[in-house]
């Protein structure tokens, strides 16, 4: 079997993809991670806030998963959009 120019872009486009998903899933992963844990000590610090630290971690949490969200969208894009010629 020869490998020519296509194998090697289609090859390159999943790597790409994979490591784009990869990588960008691990920033929304620990940061989520950390903001439910200072969420959590919060909560037993000063239980009366709870609703107010809750609250703030679910807006925090969105805002940390919109990462992993452009690195899906990007990951889609090299997938369908690079290959599709």
């Amino acid at each position: 079997m020869e490998v020519s120019g296509e194998h090697l872009v289609q090859m390159a486009q999943y790597l790409g993809a994979g490591l784009c998903m990869g990588m960008g899933a691990l920033g929304p992963g620990l940061g989520e991670g950390f903001a439910a844990g200072k969420a959590c000590e919060g909560i037993a610090r000063s239980p009366e806030h709870a609703a107010l630290l809750t609250r703030t971690m679910l807006v925090g949490q969105a805002v940390s998963e919109s990462t992993g969200i452009y690195s899906l969208v990007i990951a889609l894009l090299l997938i369908f959009v690079v290959g599709g010629q």
